[in-house]
């Protein structure tokens, strides 16, 4: 396997499951390939991605794509070579880290600037909130934000 600064990213992004499978098959046997993972991003549509040198990830790619094509419908295909350090660590290991704020200033900031809808699903998954159910679903913003403030105070 390449060094992480030599590294590629393929990406193959398929309509369905099969198809994915499939494709992943292809680019494991195609080359020296690392499979990140299979991952849904909307309904039916499927993103395998890998890691490799480039060469190795443009041989897979391509062995995933005509592999896709086969047997279901290929969306797109793409290798990025040497992918910046934020895309690499989004796609290795989640989002890439924030600066360091704050934990009080940063977390109201960001709670402010959230949605209802986002507020409504932060309320739902804290445990222990002043607010339960349909409570929830009819609170306003101002409603959801205090309760939420009450609760992390």
């Amino acid at each position: 396997m390449a060094t992480s600064d030599q590294q590629a990213l393929g990406l193959v992004e398929t309509k369905g499951l099969v198809a994915a499978i499939e494709a992943a098959d292809a680019m494991a046997k195609a080359a020296s390939v690392e499979i990140v993972g299979i991952e849904q991003t909307v309904a039916a549509m499927m993103t395998v991605q890998v890691l490799g040198g480039t060469a190795a990830v443009q041989a897979a790619v391509d062995a995933g794509r005509f592999a896709a094509e086969r047997v279901g419908e290929l969306i797109g295909a793409h290798v990025i070579p040497r992918p910046s350090a934020s895309v690499a660590e989004m796609q290795l290991g989640g989002p890439p880290k924030a600066k360091a704020e704050p934990a009080g200033k940063s977390r109201r900031k960001e709670r402010g600037s959230m949605t209802v809808r986002e507020l409504r699903t932060l309320a739902r998954k804290t445990k222990g909130i002043s607010i339960q159910g349909r409570q929830i679903a009819r609170a306003n913003k101002k409603q959801l934000l205090d309760a939420l403030k009450l609760h992390y105070q």
